[in-house]
């Protein structure tokens, strides 16, 4: 009988592709790993136990077929293992960089239970994606037979852009708006480049360019057109536009020059990146270099923005969180990623007022204890009297999360419905707003969340704008009938 490729977890350690070493890779923002070769990446595969419950399938949003493209890398069969990822995803490579694996399909693998270290399916996929590119087997998107009938998607983000791609594929003309001068929304302008390099990004939007999807980039609804003239230009709309609101610190001094928001910092970065002339970095405003720079946070945001400011010559980064690191919600992977780099972390610790007047000086700060827990079921963090002390800081840096815009009056649409806490109402059985034949998927239903599932919600809305733009069909043919 022939040897099994798999099941070789007990005699193969795991192992993750070679990082650079962290003086290097702090020099510019280039992925701080490459790609397996393919012997490891064959090798790494093959440590999959094949068990009867996929837990890693499970506990994907997505619900890819994990250990089913394990098993076709295993046995050298990469592009059947590329076709199988791509049924479920519409941008692997991507979800193979950014996506939280540890927390996800590597977190809930079965050989992670029995101490041996999960499969490192994230950095497999990668592999497996970026191997069909150079190989030419991404094929190009294919649109179905025109079914005369037009759709708008109002945000380049990832939701957006999986339910453009799908619908294009199913015969619809297919217009996406958005409000930057580039589509891809926060894989675009919100994620660095050592996470995600942008070329990765822009050749797959330009594939759905390729297949006829037409983009409309500095398109703001509301200001180019109102909610109700798309609504007469398109026989279905989406809505994707994420949430962009930050959430901000109530404290004395917060507005001084100085005390920026993560999300401008990090677009300005990445603009910068793409060659663009960039007036905050030309004026200091939003770079790092020479600075003392205080992060204020504990997510993934607050992370990009510590490595960010490494990337740019800063004099010292500290990372303030009030909670502490067990308790912290970004991934570890990257906390382990920014220490190696530099970055301090000052843990159980909250800003209370900032210093300066001109500019800001100073962060005062005091230190914190956890109490019981609170709603979430973490210990609250409750300050510890007397612990006040000042921080040094030449630029402040506010990365405590987003919440959504008041898109009603943004757009112009004062009948769209939203909930308690500014997302968008819909039906969950169809994913319609209040408004008829205008769908919503990704943050802006969900708040804040990840990449992964804003795919996921991208392709579940699909099926249900299909059904309703069949229905409007019919309809209009009964009535010219």
């Amino acid at each position: 009988m022939a040897d099994n490729p798999m099941l070789k977890f007990v005699g193969k350690a795991q192992a993750y592709p070679d990082k650079r070493a962290a003086d290097d890779r702090a020099e510019d923002f280039l992925e701080i790993s490459r790609s397996f070769i393919l012997d490891r990446a064959e090798e790494q595969a093959s440590r999959c136990s094949q068990c009867g419950v996929p837990y890693c399938s499970t506990h994907c949003p997505l619900h890819n077929h994990i250990p089913d493209w394990l098993r076709l890398t295993a046995e050298g069969r990469l592009r059947e293992a590329y076709e199988l990822s791509n049924l479920t995803s519409t941008m692997p490579e991507i979800c193979g960089r950014i996506c939280p694996q540890d927390r996800l399909c590597e977190g809930n693998c079965v050989i992670e239970f029995s101490g041996h270290g999960a499969v490192t399916i994230g950095s497999v996929e990668k592999f497996i994606t970026d191997t069909a590119w150079k190989e030419g087997w991404v094929e190009a998107l294919a649109p179905g037979k025109s079914l005369g009938q037009s759709v708008g998607v109002i945000g380049s983000g990832p939701a957006g852009l999986t339910t453009a791609e799908y619908l294009r594929v199913a015969g619809y003309d297919v217009h996406v708006y958005d409000r930057h001068d580039r589509a891809g929304g926060l894989l675009t302008y919100g994620i660095p480049g050592f996470k995600l390099e942008k070329d990765i990004v822009m050749r797959r939007i330009q594939r759905l360019k390729d297949g006829g999807i037409v983009f409309h980039e500095n398109f703001e609804v509301g200001r180019d057109a109102t909610m109700e003239e798309l609504r007469g230009r398109h026989d279905a709309i989406l809505i994707a536009t994420g949430v962009y609101k930050p959430r901000d610190i109530r404290a004395p001094g917060v507005g001084a020059p100085g005390v920026v928001k993560a999300l401008d910092y990090l677009t300005a970065s990445n603009k910068a990146g793409f060659g663009d002339a960039v007036p905050s970095h030309e004026d200091g405003t939003l770079l790092a270099t020479g600075k003392n720079v205080v992060v204020i946070g504990g997510g993934d945001t607050a992370m990009d923005c510590v490595r960010t400011a490494i990337r740019q010559g800063a004099k010292s980064v500290k990372c303030l969180y009030r909670r502490d690191r067990e308790n912290m919600p970004g991934s570890q992977r990257e906390v382990a990623n920014a220490e190696e780099e530099g970055v301090e972390f000052v843990w159980l610790t909250a800003p209370i007022a900032f210093e300066g007047t001109e500019h800001v000086s100073g962060v005062k700060v005091t230190k914190m204890r956890l109490g019981s827990p609170d709603a979430s079921g973490r210990r609250a963090p409750e300050p510890d009297p007397g612990s006040e002390h000042v921080l040094e800081a030449d630029l402040v840096i506010k990365a405590l999360g987003y919440d959504p815009e008041e898109l009603p009056k943004l757009f112009g649409a004062d009948d769209l419905s939203v909930t308690r806490w500014g997302t968008l109402r819909v039906d969950h059985k169809t994913m319609m707003t209040s408004l008829d034949g205008v769908f919503a998927a990704g943050d802006i239903v969900r708040g804040a969340s990840l990449v992964v599932w804003a795919i996921r919600d991208g392709r579940d809305v699909t099926d249900h704008m299909h059904r309703y733009l069949k229905a409007k069909a019919k309809a209009g043919e009964r009535v010219a009938a």
